[in-house]
């Protein structure tokens, strides 16, 4: 029995309803330090929870459950090496990171590199940052919204395009007024709905194929996507333990570490002992949470084998490829009972919104911080207000741009695709702080920064496409990159006197 387009629309939109309840009360005489840094006075353990969510995202969600079974890179539980990989990334983070942002009352964390390197290194990691996180956070939005398409506003006959703004907007309203103060507890309870449309998923899997906890658990190890290690493709292989784990650790270092978004998170807590515990309780649980989608991945695979349920298509430049991150909302909407799409739809929603609600508030913080100078302005709270809100509003729209040209152009896996962008614009910001932390001793040439940040990702992909070294970097490409960045700066640096 399937599940009318018109309810599922009414799902979403009570969940918005509830979202925008929460915003009026978090919201309530809001000001900048409320938006930008949640005045310092939120629970750790919420910010734990919702970094949760916005980790894994709408990505994490429906990508990783459909390449478990797709081959290629992160086929089978592969994935778990990289994740395994993030645990020493948040620890660096953790132990080096967040003591220097917290010892320097950071807002935006950028302001660090003005500090150290001067105003040109500054602009420069900001300007990465945006566009970083404006193609991370589009990606996203655009997995989402296809699936939004797929089941509920194309059987309606609404544009692609209305689907976008209608999402965005949304995000829009109960984001834009309380900033990181409201996101810190709609995430919150995102998360706890994302995990739970997981669980009840697995559930679900697990009667419809006659089978108990033991006999899923069973199922799952006996099958062919139960494989976590992998040693014996050797480097060339883009699952070999030993690139992803290394890929692990420096995605997660730039990816949070380095990103605003979800350091912005972490500065709202009170003091550096509670950012720390948030830091660590967060590692732990999203080991458990990400194997939980692999978990979920496997039996859908299973499932969809056994039931001979075909794997989604799409059309692309008149060609027909297959769409893997499309099979989960398959099955849960075509496949199992409507109370399982209908918690599916919840979940789904639940990791939009918690990875975007965060992202636009981020990059408005940034803009205003880092672009507009808010803190060295002083500028007039009503003031600010106005143009906090511009900037919301204007982000907002170049995401929908960005939605707008993935939804034309992209033709594969998002997860991949993402991590792969983000070896390319996150690789200076790793160069940038790397250099900062341990050069003290060398003055960089300011005005130089900028140029040696655009060669390196230019070096990185000619490298990547040639092939000089016949090395198959992967996705330890960020760290290519990384190290081009700080070689860079190393030959325009003197010593300091």
């Amino acid at each position: 029995m399937s599940i009318s387009p018109l309810f599922l629309l009414f799902v979403v939109a009570a969940y918005f309803g509830v979202l925008l309840l929460i915003s009026r009360r978090t919201a309530a005489n809001a000001n900048d330090a409320d938006f930008f840094i949640g005045s310092r006075e939120s629970s750790w353990i919420m910010v734990a929870i919702g970094m949760i969510g916005t980790s894994l995202s709408g990505v994490t969600f429906i990508s990783v459950p459909g390449t478990v079974g797709a081959g290629g890179a992160n086929q089978a539980f592969a994935y778990m090496q990289m994740v395994f990989g993030y645990l020493l990334g948040y620890f660096i983070i953790a132990t080096v990171l967040m003591p220097i942002y917290y010892r320097h009352n950071l807002t935006s964390i950028y302001t660090f590199l003005e500090q150290r390197m001067g105003t040109y290194s500054y602009k420069t990691g900001a300007v990465f940052f945006q566009i970083s996180r404006l193609l991370g956070s589009s990606m996203r939005v655009y997995l989402v919204a296809l699936v939004i398409q797929s089941f509920i506003l194309g059987p309606m006959g609404v544009p692609f395009w209305i689907n976008i703004v209608l999402t965005l907007g949304m995000i829009l309203i109960y984001s834009s007024k309380g900033g990181i103060k409201t996101i810190v507890v709609t995430d919150t309870i995102q998360t706890v709905a994302m995990l739970s449309a997981v669980v009840m998923t697995i559930y679900f899997l697990g009667h419809k194929m006659g089978l108990g906890l033991g006999g899923i658990i069973s199922e799952i190890q006996n099958s062919a996507y139960s494989q976590i290690f992998f040693f014996e493709g050797g480097w060339s292989d883009p699952n070999n333990f030993f690139k992803q784990f290394i890929s692990g650790a420096l995605i997660a270092i730039v990816m949070t570490g380095l990103d605003q978004d979800m350091m912005q998170k972490n500065l709202s807590c009170k003091n550096i002992g509670d950012a720390q515990k948030n830091m660590f309780t967060f590692s732990v649980v999203l080991v458990f949470a990400n194997l939980l989608f692999l978990a979920l991945g496997a039996l859908i695979w299973i499932f969809a084998t056994r039931e001979g349920i075909e794997i989604p298509t799409r059309i692309i430049g008149g060609e027909t490829v297959a769409a893997y991150d499309l099979l989960y909302p398959t099955i849960a909407l075509e496949h199992l009972p409507p109370i399982a799409g209908v918690i599916f739809f919840i979940g789904l929603i639940a990791a939009a919104y918690s990875s975007a609600d965060s992202a636009l508030t981020a990059l408005t913080t940034s803009f205003c911080i880092d672009f507009l100078n808010f803190e060295k302005k002083g500028k007039n709270i009503n003031d600010s207000k106005k143009t906090r809100n511009i900037v919301h509003f204007m982000i907002t729209g170049l995401v929908f741009g960005l939605v707008m040209v993935f939804y034309l152009v992209n033709e594969r896996s998002i997860i991949n695709l993402l991590f792969q962008i983000a070896s390319y614009t996150y690789g200076p910001l790793l160069g940038l702080f790397t250099f900062s932390i341990i050069a003290k001793h060398l003055k960089v040439r300011d005005k130089l920064v900028p140029i040696v940040c655009l060669l390196a990702p230019i070096i990185t992909r000619y490298i990547e496409l040639e092939k000089p070294l016949d090395f198959d970097f992967g996705y330890t490409l960020i760290a290519l990159n990384g190290l081009l960045t700080f070689i860079g700066l190393y030959f325009i640096s003197e010593k300091r006197v």
